[in-house]
């Protein structure tokens, strides 16, 4: 199960928010690894998980009732396509992924009502071998607005930001931790991300950017 440290009530109100844009709107990413019972259950189910549960809850109701299809079409190296059996975790990388991509997305949310710039990317679940790509982006921070947009842009796929980080990753995002220090608020977060990666300021290390503006 994810360990999203700010998931509260008001960041389920937020995403709850989310999740019924793009219903509205008709871009709500459901898996093609669902079957048709699975696909028609799947908004209420997550509904569900947001409002009072978690990923661990959606991805046990998506185990359950055949929801999942037993088999997939897979592109083969040299070309053509075969047939293979859906990856026995194939519910966890579906509740995880979504509900954690709607859990960053109520985030940004309340960072923006909160007038908080960025969030503090963090693993939320030990990985046994994690991606390097992944490793280093923990502990940076990302712009919360241009995070949402890009969430909102790409249903289903990784984002332009990597945050989330594909399947299997357990990035997600919290709030930056603050700590009085002879009444100076001070951030806690090693470094920024931008859109761009640009050069450390003079004096410091370890300096990124990736969603700044």
């Amino acid at each position: 199960m994810l360990q999203l440290v700010n998931l509260n009530d008001r960041v389920r109100h937020l995403m709850l928010d989310e999740l019924a844009m793009d219903m509205r709107s008709g871009t709500l990413y459901v898996s093609p690894r669902l079957s048709n019972t699975g696909q028609q259950n799947y908004a209420v189910l997550l509904h569900e998980a947001i409002r009072s549960h978690d990923d661990e809850w959606l991805a046990d109701q998506l185990r359950q009732l055949r929801r999942l299809r037993p088999t997939e079409s897979r592109r083969k190296a040299k070309g053509g396509y075969t047939t293979a059996r859906v990856p026995v975790n194939a519910a966890d990388i579906i509740a995880e992924g979504e509900f954690n991509r709607f859990y960053a997305r109520g985030l940004c949310r309340l960072a923006g009502e909160e007038g908080i710039r960025d969030l503090i990317i963090y693993r939320a679940k030990p990985t046994a071998h994690p991606r390097e790509e992944s490793t280093r982006l923990e502990g940076a921070r990302i712009n919360a607005q241009k995070l949402l947009k890009d969430l909102r842009a790409n249903p289903g796929i990784e984002t332009q930001l990597h945050v989330p980080a594909g399947h299997g990753s357990a990035l997600s995002v919290r709030l930056p931790v603050r700590r009085s220090t002879r009444g100076v608020q001070r951030e806690a977060g090693r470094s920024r991300i931008t859109a761009a990666v640009s050069p450390p300021p003079l004096g410091t290390t370890d300096q990124r950017s990736l969603a700044n503006s």
